[in-house]
């Protein structure tokens, strides 16, 4: 074990990536003689060469582009977005290339692409750059999105998104990048896709939540912890697919469900867990499904982000309402 931030993990699982398998290459904006933007790929360039770790023009279609061709002829790229906010400029490649593959070939041709990219606010950066677009991509069947929130799933889910023969967009949560560190293997290994994580088991009240959010509802709960309130935390890890059966089971348990995520609530990821387990855990409801999110609003400027983003006191807030019932 070693302990690491999830910048570390990363860098640590892609190099471990690329040592044992020749056909995986990485690409993207300044990945290479720089190390990136969050220095994610520093010191590839040095031990694989110029032929694996590619400095692209500033061209996210392009990007997109070339890595669905190399997926689709034997290998396995690694593409890097710079921002999230950026990744508009590749949709077509995303979801209409790189997604639709499989299908539209009867599953004669497939994509083993990963595309990394950092989302999520609280690190005060400009427009564009803090985005959470995480639900564009739900509604596009063939593409996979992955979420981790800490250093041991973010080498884990990557290792596995690396082994997986369909597109999946790697999301990298930008406010936890170094701000939290923890004992993770050194050894290269695989943390499922699609298999949500139960953080803490409660009693009263299940959150599902992913990413950047969940530290924020960790706080949150020891408050809640200290009112008398037994809250159970479940980490998504994965938006695409979800793993709905853990959070069915969850409910059926707590009878309240609170659903937090950064993204902007109408359409979010939040809306499409609350349709589900209302369909599923009707009469198991103690309470109304409740969302703590981002608002309808384009992400903020930096001096007030910190409201805009879901807050310690708006969760606590929803959990203690949701107990009233």
């Amino acid at each position: 074990m070693m302990e690491m931030t999830i910048v570390q993990a990363i860098n640590t699982c892609l190099s471990q990536a690329m040592e044992n398998d020749e056909t995986i290459l990485c690409l993207g904006e300044d990945i290479g003689k720089n190390g990136g933007v969050f220095r994610v790929t520093d010191g590839l360039i040095e031990r694989f060469g110029e032929r694996r770790v590619v400095d692209t023009p500033i061209a996210e279609s392009a990007i997109i582009g070339a890595a669905v061709g190399l997926a689709t002829r034997g290998l396995k790229p690694i593409a890097e977005i710079q921002f999230l906010g950026f990744i508009y400029e590749a949709m077509d490649q995303m979801v209409g290339q790189a997604a639709r593959l499989r299908s539209r070939t009867e599953g004669t041709v497939t994509v083993p692409l990963v595309v990394r990219a950092p989302y999520g606010g609280g690190i005060h950066a400009p427009e564009l750059h803090s985005d959470s677009l995480e639900a564009l991509f739900l509604h596009s069947p063939g593409l996979k999105v992955v979420m981790p929130s800490t250093p041991s799933d973010a080498k884990g889910l990557l290792a596995a998104a690396i082994k997986d023969p369909d597109p999946v967009l790697f999301l990298e949560p930008l406010k936890l990048y170094r701000t939290i560190k923890e004992e993770v293997q050194e050894e290269y290994y695989e943390v499922p896709i699609g298999k949500a994580a139960i953080v803490q088991e409660g009693e009263h009240v299940t959150i599902v939540t992913y990413g950047p959010s969940v530290v924020t509802v960790k706080q949150a709960v020891a408050q809640l912890q200290e009112q008398g309130v037994s809250v159970e935390i479940i980490d998504l890890r994965t938006i695409a697919p979800i793993d709905y059966e853990t959070i069915i089971q969850s409910v059926d348990k707590t009878g309240r469900l609170v659903v937090v995520h950064e993204a902007a609530k109408t359409g979010g990821v939040g809306a499409e867990i609350a349709a589900v387990i209302a369909e599923n855990c009707m009469y198991a409801m103690h309470a109304p499904i409740l969302r703590v999110t981002g608002y309808d609003t384009p992400f903020p400027v930096s001096s007030i982000e910190a409201e805009w983003m879901p807050t310690v006191a708006r969760i606590i807030s929803a959990v203690q309402n949701v107990m009233k019932e």
